[in-house]
């Protein structure tokens, strides 16, 4: 038979910047219960409600709630001012967003909190501070980088996570994946041609975008464009050379995608155009790659959906941790 530490049964969890809840989903696989989500955005909240569940939901994780105890505590804060995929502004005001984690640490008194960010955010002063901050409260922490294609998701995404815990440290996760999935194996099942329906949808490309998506071959990218038809280059490409060459790439379709950005359906912001067809990924094929069930709810426009799917920890690196995690609640 299995004992729970925690005084509180069954295990209950608050997660702040919640998303659309991969991972707290996956934590609700290993018995977590959400006491209580915090997402700024409504679109992303009602995608939680509907596959998540939560007792209670909150949109503003600088407003501490009172005197709501839990046994974990799981963090995702904006990760822009961080991200090497972006300007990486050590001076954007959400970094310090990361610093809510021990308002609520010191509020809820989580038996074990769980931080999830890019790997430069355990390089940046503010997990410094969050770290001197939570030992304070009597904390001890470690940290892991773990890639989640080395977990099963068909995607080369690297994810930090800072773990804070009264009760022992967890064990590091390994590797359980004999090989990388790919592309082609994530898209099995879905038809080439996007069908309308159930988020296998891409916004059509213009004339422009169409003309280079043609030229552009199996593997290939923006330096294809320059090569074989310079007439569909804007001056600056010429003028700066093949700088950031995955963008306008084709995704391989026997290996593992690169990183799943927000902006997944933009050809400018990455290697997000389809390996054989003349568009970019719908929001089902984006999905697919975030190891999100295909009945799993999302609400809000196209956009708002790209961001929550860009957003989301890989179900299958979130599920790594909390395996992991749990088992200091066992005993």
């Amino acid at each position: 038979m299995i004992h729970f530490v925690n005084h509180h049964a069954p295990l209950r969890s608050i997660e702040l910047f919640a998303g659309a809840g991969l991972l707290g989903h996956a934590f609700r696989e290993f018995g977590f219960h959400a006491r209580l989500a915090v997402e700024a955005d409504a679109r992303a909240r009602a995608s939680y409600a509907a596959n998540v569940g939560a007792d209670a939901m909150h949109t503003d994780a600088r407003e501490v709630c009172k005197d709501i105890p839990c046994s974990i505590l799981l963090a995702g804060p904006p990760c822009q001012g961080f991200s090497t995929l972006g300007k990486r502004d050590h001076f954007d005001e959400r970094n310090s967003l990361s610093l809510c984690v021990a308002d609520w640490a010191a509020s809820s008194k989580p038996d074990v909190v769980v931080v999830e960010n890019v790997p430069p955010f355990l390089e940046s002063r503010y997990w410094e501070t969050l770290r001197r901050r939570m030992h304070r409260q009597g904390y001890k922490s470690t940290h892991w980088v773990l890639n989640s294609a080395d977990f099963g998701a068909p995607q080369l995404r690297v994810r930090a996570f800072a773990i804070f815990s009264r009760i022992g440290l967890p064990e590091r996760p390994t590797p359980t994946a004999k090989r990388h999935r790919t592309v082609r194996e994530a898209f099995d099942g879905l038809p080439a041609k996007p069908s309308g329906q159930d988020l296998h949808v891409a916004p059509p490309p213009g004339d422009l975008a169409l003309a280079r998506f043609k030229v552009i071959p199996r593997n290939g990218d923006k330096r294809d464009v320059m090569r074989n038809a310079p007439e569909l280059c804007p001056p600056s490409w010429l003028r700066m050379g093949a700088q950031a060459t995955d963008v306008w790439g084709r995704m391989e379709l026997d290996a593992p995608a690169n990183t799943l950005r927000c902006s997944f359906q933009n050809a400018s912001k990455g290697r997000y155009v389809h390996p054989t067809e003349h568009r970019v990924l719908t929001l089902r094929e984006g999905a697919r790659l975030q190891g999100i069930p295909d009945e799993w709810q999302f609400f809000g426009d196209r956009s708002s959906i790209a961001r929550q799917i860009g957003n989301g920890v890989p179900l299958a690196l979130g599920r790594a941790v909390a395996d992991a995690v749990s088992k200091l609640f066992k005993q």
